[in-house]
Formats: structure tokens, sequence, C-alpha cells
């Protein structure tokens, strides 16, 4: 082969594509290529174009190369899109929610009251709208107030001072709603007296006591919360055994108000427990103890003995004590709550109210007629589950809000 002639390309070469202008000595660990073969013995193979891969199963003698394993590699995560503004979108913004205003004491009250002012109020505007007072119409109102279970001593005590010197004349419902709240305040204001804590008594033991579901437990523990908020300690003495339920959600109560609990297993003495409780909030220096007792109805006379026990066994501690005795009262039994404060003013020497539940009934008119009968004092009343909706009891606000009527000036 004559230099001028150009060099041919070995088998190696042509299988990759490569040019072997000057080739370059294989290191000892890779094999020689196979010699190329002679020019008469076969053609050389055709060239393959530099683009063409060549498959590996084509190779003569050589093994395909093994494949490389890439690791793998995550995706980045897209970037989250901007937010669009609203004025950007041309969409209006949505409005932030407004918090609610806190409710004050007599919006509360007057809400809670609104069934029982409804039934009266549409009442009284019905029967005296364009219509002449005579003796039908005056029995007619006392029929609305017996209704709304106001007694019937107020009931008479209300008609008879709409009818003074308005016979055969039109009286407007707004003057009736007026007389109505003007002789309800008059009734309740002798006993709308505050609870009085007296600090020479320490612990100042307060006595609850009611029938089932009256609300005497939450009642205990609303209770406990006034009187932490007004920095005295208190301590609650689990007395209702009968009830697990009771023991856990005085427990509870608690552990909110940051007050002491006495308790014991579910069954265990009442009276006992009371005796225990006493002892130790006398050794702790407690304020107020506040007991509580198992609900038990007027009528049963076992469980009535077992809380005129509990009396007892405290007074062997304290001869004045319980120095207060409060019965909580559910506002929706309405005359049922008279033979339950007879029962319990025997038994448990009840000295004073708690209705609850105004907000559930339209017969709130029956504390105006326990007012009327018993004379006891009315110290709290409740319109709601929240720890605000029990306050101290006011005659003028219940009876304006009974009434229909605004606020006092």
């Amino acid at each position: 082969m004559s230099e001028s002639e150009p060099k041919k390309r070995g088998f190696f070469s042509r299988l990759f594509g490569l040019e072997q202008e000057q080739p370059k000595p294989a290191p000892e660990s890779v094999a020689e290529p196979p010699p190329e073969l002679p020019d008469a013995a076969a053609e050389p193979a055709p060239e393959a174009e530099p683009d063409a891969p060549i498959a590996p199963d084509l190779l003569i003698g050589e093994a395909a190369p093994l494949p490389i394993a890439m690791p793998e590699v995550e995706p980045e995560p897209e970037p989250e899109p901007a937010p669009i503004s609203p004025m950007a979108s041309g969409q209006p913004a949505e409005p932030s929610p407004v918090p609610q205003p806190k409710r004050s004491w007599w919006r509360r009250l007057a809400d809670g009251l609104s069934r029982t002012s409804s039934a009266l109020t549409t009442g009284i505007t019905e029967l005296f709208t364009k219509r002449k007072l005579n003796a039908a119409t005056l029995e007619d109102l006392e029929d609305i107030l017996i209704q709304a279970d106001l007694g019937l001593a107020t009931s008479a005590r209300v008609a008879k001072a709409v009818g003074e010197g308005r016979y055969d004349k039109q009286i407007e419902p707004e003057e009736v709603k007026a007389i109505l709240a003007r002789e309800v305040e008059s009734i309740l204001t002798p006993v709308a007296h505050p609870l009085t804590i007296d600090a020479t008594k320490k612990p100042f033991v307060i006595l609850m006591v009611g029938v089932n579901g009256s609300g005497k437990t939450t009642t205990i523990g609303k209770l406990a919360a006034k009187f932490r908020a007004e920095g005295k300690s208190v301590m609650l003495a689990a007395g209702d055994t009968f009830r697990a339920a009771a023991i856990e959600q005085l427990k509870v109560w608690g552990e909110r108000t940051g007050a002491e609990v006495v308790f014991g297993q579910q069954g265990a003495d009442a009276s006992g427990l009371a005796f225990e409780a006493l002892q130790k909030a006398r050794a702790n220096g407690v304020d107020i103890l506040l007991v509580d007792t198992a609900g038990r109805l007027q009528n049963k006379a076992g469980l009535m003995d077992e809380l005129a026990k509990v009396v007892r066994v405290i007074r062997k501690l304290d001869a004045e004590a319980p120095h207060a005795a409060l019965l909580v009262l559910d506002a929706t039994v309405g005359q049922n709550a008279i033979s339950q404060v007879e029962a319990f003013r025997e038994t448990a020497g009840v000295t004073g109210l708690v209705m609850t539940k105004l907000d559930g009934t339209a017969r709130g008119g029956i504390l105006v007629a326990l007012a009327a009968q018993f004379g006891l004092p009315v110290h709290f009343i409740g319109v709601g589950e929240s720890v605000e909706d029990l306050e101290p009891f006011s005659a003028r606000d219940f009876a304006r809000a009974v009434a229909g009527l605004g606020e006092a000036a």
C-alpha cells in the first residue's frame, strides 16, 4: 500500500465510527482489536453512518458494555404561584369576619326572657288594641297573666291596677305593659338581695340543694368562677355521690376555676364527705366552701331525710353552718316550683333562691309568684349556659324584660 493512499481504518474504528489517523496504544488491560482482514478475504464492511447507533447485539468478539445506573435525581418542587390580590384579579375581596360585640347583661336577660315576654305582650296587644276597658277585658287580662305563671294574687293585683279609673275608656297596650312592669317590680324589690359572704365565718359554707335536672352542679361551678374572680379562695365538695357524672363535672369546674375539689367514690356517704370537706376547708383557711348534694324529688321522704342528715353532720363542726342554703329552681317546671320551695325550706332551711333556665320557657313569671308567696331572697338568675349568663337578681331589670319594655334609664 502506497503512502499516498489513505490508510484504511481498522475494524474497531469502523465499528465505533472513529478516525484513526493517530492511533494511541491501548492500555494493557484492554484486549487488542482483532487484526484487519486481508483485502482479498472479504469486502470491507460498509461504513456506518456517523449518526447511526450500533445495536449492542451486533458486536462481534466483544461483550456489550453493561449499562451504568445513574442516580435518580428528585425533581425540584415547582414554586407555588403567588396569590393573586383581589384588586389584580378584578374580583372584590372577601370581607373579613367582624367580631361580635359582647352582649350586656340586660341584652342577655331580655333575650332570655323573650319567650315569656312575647307570650305576655302579644296577648296584651291583641286584647287592648282598639278596645274599651270593661270587666270582661280585665278577666281576659288575668287569664293571660295566669298562663305566664305570675300566680293568682299577682294577676289579680295587675288587673286591678289597670282598671283603676279607666272603665269604658280605651287604653293603649304600651300603657298596660308599663303598669305590669311597675306592679311586678314592686313585688320583686323586697326579695332582690345579693348573696352576702360574711368574712368572719371562714369558711363560709353554702349548701346547694334542688331536684334532679335543675342545673345545681352547673350553678355551683358558675358561682365558684364568680367568687374566684373576686379574689376569694373556694373549695368544692362533690356531695352528689349518686351520680359519677356529677363528681366528674365538679372536677372539671375545679380545674377551670382553680378550686380544690373534695370527692369520694360513687355511692359514698354524702354527710361524711361534707364533714371531711369542712374539716379540710378549715385547715386550709378557705374563704368559701360550696357543698353539692344529690338531686332529689321533694316528695321522696327518704332522700329528704338524707339531706337533713347532711345538715346535722355539718353542724357538728360549725353550729351555724350552712351559712347559706340555696335552692336551685328550674323555671321550666312552672307551678311545681312552689311545692319544691315548701319541701326544701322545711328540710334544709333554705335561705335563698337561684332561678335557672329562664331562657327555656314562656313561664318565667313563676319567679314573681314565688316572691309573692314566700318572700325568700332571690340571689341569682340564669338565662344561659355560660358563666356570664348567671347574674345577681335585679327586680327592675326583670320586671321590664318580662313586660317587653326597654332597659331602664
